[in-house]
């Protein structure tokens, strides 16, 4: 069977070996020096200024909103895991959907200030597979109206635009360590807040609200990642090199051998490192889709219609037109990428199709 993704498994004697440390401390949660250890790991591969290590990918979305004192409506995007808009009505808060770009598949920049009202107190929109928003066209908006950006960076991890982390853009980025991402920690995620001020609210409130031990400076949540999590991640970090070369392998794979007469991939936005993340592919209809997935599935293949259905069809939201990601939620496949998938199990993939 070739699925859509396969978890990078270090090996248990090495994650063992590291979650002894937990043990000889008697110290599995409540920020241990496993937790203290990954997140100065991570600050380091990753460039950036700082983070906070969280139990898993959605829970630094909603602290977001709640860090940045977002009510009212934020504006979003439709094409994007669940959990985006979830966070925003979790939070009290109302999306406005945006439709997105046909390439880059991200929010469209440009019809972002049509739906702004008085009630809008910010953007929070999703670098999709792990390609960049328009980042400076968004944060000139947010000036020019008073706005707080959140980017649901879930699958960026070691992403670069322009010479920088994708997490430093916007007033906080969040991640997901899910055990389908190329870094993982099982279940896991972190937060990214742009100041210092903004990183201390966030922490207080991914810790109950704690201010010191007997203190509290407000209403906060769990989100602390566990050292069981964070001993995962220390054992898959080594390998990230060799990781994002075997994805790149595939993509290359891919690039080179899938017939681009009937199919179209996503477009990379300019000056960006990628990280392979995904790898999606759009027919010209969802009948096509679905017959080839339907092929590849007797053969025991099996992509991922990824996002789909489109976020303004959710049945707890009232429905909205969005016609571009309406028409590529439909369309849109996710092919297998994982580290393992070897050529002799590409050309099968091929010759299935």
């Amino acid at each position: 069977m070739i699925p859509v993704t396969k978890t990078f498994l270090p090996s248990q004697a090495e994650y063992q070996a590291i979650l002894s440390k937990a043990w000889d401390a008697g110290w599995i949660t409540n920020r241990g020096g496993l937790v203290k250890e990954l997140e100065e790991k991570l600050k380091s591969y990753l460039n950036v200024s700082n983070i906070i290590a969280t139990t898993n990918g959605t829970l630094p979305l909603q602290i977001a909103i709640k860090a940045l004192g977002l009510e009212g409506e934020i504006i979003t995007t439709p094409f994007s895991y669940v959990a985006t808009t979830a966070s925003i009505v979790w939070e009290g808060c109302t999306p406005v959907f945006v439709d997105i770009h046909p390439e880059y598949l991200t929010i469209d920049e440009s019809k972002i200030e049509a739906v702004i009202t008085n009630k809008t107190t910010g953007i929070l929109a999703t670098h999709v597979f792990g390609n960049p928003c328009a980042v400076e066209k968004i944060d000139l908006i947010a000036k020019k109206y008073g706005l707080k950006v959140i980017y649901d960076a879930a699958h960026c991890f070691g992403v670069q635009y322009k010479g920088k982390s994708i997490f430093e853009y916007g007033d906080i980025s969040t991640c997901s360590f899910h055990a389908t991402k190329l870094f993982h920690t099982g279940e896991g995620g972190a937060i990214f807040a742009n100041t210092p001020e903004l990183h201390q609210i966030c922490f207080q409130l991914h810790n109950f609200g704690h201010k010191g031990q007997e203190d509290f400076s407000g209403l906060g949540i769990n989100a602390k990642m566990s050292e069981l999590q964070a001993a995962m991640g220390l054992a898959v970090l080594p390998y990230l090199k060799s990781i994002l070369e075997q994805r790149k392998r595939i993509t290359d794979f891919y690039d080179k051998n899938l017939n681009f007469l009937n199919l179209q991939k996503i477009k990379l936005r300019e000056e960006t490192v990628w990280n392979y993340s995904y790898y999606p592919v759009l027919f010209k209809t969802e009948e096509q889709l679905i017959v080839v997935k339907d092929l590849l599935n007797k053969n025991d293949v099996f992509p991922r219609r990824y996002f789909y259905p489109s976020l303004n069809s959710l049945p707890y939201l009232d429905r909205v037109t969005m016609n571009i990601s309406d028409s590529i939620s439909k369309r849109i496949l996710c092919l297998p990428l994982y580290n393992g998938l070897n050529e002799k199990d590409l050309f099968t993939f091929l010759n299935a199709i």
